[in-house]
């Protein structure tokens, strides 16, 4: 889609507000008018040398129209602070129900961090928002009534407003598309040293302890200078809109000052016609510096709806799936004839692979790095799309299940399924509500009891979103504590102990296998898994 077709998409949301912006926007532009005519008016009472009481009329009328201007701009200010501010609560609501639902093999080609960035263009489009809708829509109403008002006083002005008309449309259709091109690109380079910030700062150790080649400074060195080459290329195609513009304002005051004093010699027009002209040229050419200076910032949020459009575009996971059986206890998985292989890859993960699981069975798989136990797990856990053959869950493809079914029964904990911030009870529960009762179960459960009653807060204390100021145990407790709380009927582990110290790992490990309202599927090399575990699949 053409980022000018989601611009209007966009103000399609809106158009209840519009509609009374620019109602206002016209009323504006045609009471702008009375302070030409109005000074008209006076100039001829001056002219005839004696205040009268129409005299003062007119004064306090050009005063009432001026106030009435700036009333009119405080209620267009009030609906576009509506329109910001919904945008911005819209956007971010979209972004978080679209994250955590975009296909798996999308955010692996794009990472997600990079996706998330693209929020911030909401601010662009919310700052821009006054500029196109209050300047841009005022100073063209203006423009229009101006040469409107101008053609009264002479059939003349009429020829040369359409021709200044036609004019800025040739400079809009030649140097707009160029303009949104050289944006574009300008905004890529952007993005990518915002990523590759967020990756020296998730890597900062690493920097840290290897800075002495300054991979970092470099790299950023490259992105930097491809981005201002970038930004200058824009700037260049502002420049030379800039230049025309300003060729067009003195066309526009050399034509009319011209036109204007040949009527006035000619006698075809007054003294006081003639000073109004002026005021409304003035307010014209005012006017275009106001179009001119709006057009950088069309551009922005042209290329802002852009970047948001490549979160919104990417496709969210299949949700075709219908079935919603009711389980009461662990679910029954079976896998028939797998083959899957990565869309960028040669290489097949699995030749017709087949195994069964029944209700409240616990299987181990194990094998070498690379062999394709995570990718198993997320095939069954339906992250990933079945390519071949079938996996079924209590004898109905993965795929036919209802999403949002589906994940009230199955609950899957990879190595980087990380904390988030907020407190302990956020972490472990995700929005749940217990009883003290139920809580205090479930952290003696996986040993997390000690260490929360620890903690000056208690289970309210706060985690930080990548789990620092707490070891990785701790953390592997809680994410085992957050699956034994949602109390799922299919639970899938990849490495869910291997920071955990041994005495408390074993008895870990007999809690979980020992729970048969679920079915457990563990990925690991730990040996002490196969001794509780029903069966074991090496890949």
């Amino acid at each position: 889609m053409k980022p000018i077709n989601r611009f209007w998409n966009l103000l399609k949301l809106y158009k209840a507000d519009l509609k009374q912006i620019y109602i206002y926007a016209i009323l504006s532009g045609i009471v702008n008018l009375s302070l030409p005519i109005g000074i008209q008016a006076i100039i001829n009472f001056i002219q005839m040398g004696e205040i009268s009481t129409s005299w003062i009329l007119l004064v306090i009328f050009v005063l009432i129209g001026i106030g009435a201007t700036g009333m009119f701009q405080v209620l267009q200010l009030r609906r576009v602070e509506n329109i910001q501010q919904d945008l911005f609560a819209r956007s971010a609501i979209e972004f978080t129900y679209r994250l955590p639902k975009i296909s798996a093999i999308d955010t692996e080609k794009q990472p997600m961090t990079d996706l998330s960035n693209r929020f911030f263009d909401t601010l662009t489009i919310q700052k821009g928002l006054p500029k196109i809708l209050i300047d841009f829509s005022l100073s063209a109403f203006q423009i229009i009534f101006g040469l409107i008002l101008l053609a009264v006083y002479s059939p003349y002005f009429i020829l040369y407003g359409i021709a200044l008309v036609f004019i800025l449309l040739i400079i809009g259709r030649i140097i707009g598309p160029i303009g949104l091109k050289t944006s574009l690109e300008e905004s890529k380079y952007k993005y990518k040293i915002a990523f590759w910030l967020d990756e020296v700062a998730r890597l900062n150790l690493s920097f840290k302890t290897f800075r002495k080649n300054g991979i970092h400074l470099k790299k950023t060195d490259q992105l930097t200078s491809s981005y201002l080459t970038a930004r200058l290329k824009h700037f260049k195609i502002l420049l030379r809109q800039f230049h025309y513009f300003i060729a067009f304002k003195i066309i526009v005051a050399a034509g009319l000052l011209v036109i204007g004093g040949v009527l006035v010699f000619n006698q075809q027009m007054s003294i006081g016609q003639f000073v109004a002209a002026e005021i409304i040229i003035i307010i014209i050419i005012n006017s275009v510096e106001k179009l001119l200076f709006a057009i950088d910032t069309i551009y922005d949020v042209l290329t802002a709806l852009e970047k948001i459009g490549i979160v919104t575009d990417l496709p969210l996971d299949s949700e075709d799936g219908k079935a919603k059986p009711k389980a009461d206890q662990g679910l029954q998985v079976e896998v028939r004839n797998l083959e899957y292989k990565f869309p960028d890859s040669f290489n097949t993960l699995f030749h017709g692979l087949n195994f069964l699981v029944k209700p409240g069975e616990k299987l181990l798989i194990k094998g070498k790095t690379g062999a394709g136990k995570s990718t198993l797990a997320q095939l069954i856990a339906g992250i990933y799309q079945v390519q071949d053959g079938q996996i079924l869950i209590n004898n109905i493809p993965v795929e036919n299940w209802d999403r949002d079914e589906f994940y009230k029964y199955v609950s899957i904990s990879l190595p980087n399924n990380q904390l988030f911030e907020g407190t302990l009870r956020e972490n472990i529960f995700l929005g749940n509500v217990m009883s003290d009762e139920q809580i205090e179960e479930i952290l003696k459960q996986v040993y997390l009891d000690e260490f929360v009653n620890s903690q000056s807060e208690g289970i309210d204390s706060l985690v930080t979103g990548v789990g620092k100021k707490i070891s990785r145990s701790l953390v592997q407790k809680i994410k085992i504590a957050r699956i034994v709380a949602a109390s799922p009927k299919l639970v899938i582990l990849e490495d869910p102990l291997h920071f955990i110290d041994s005495p408390q790992k074993e008895l870990i490990i007999k809690n979980l296998t020992s729970n048969k309202d679920w079915t457990l599927i563990v990925i690991s090399n730990e040996p002490r898994w196969e001794e509780f575990c029903n069966q074991t699949i090496k890949l």
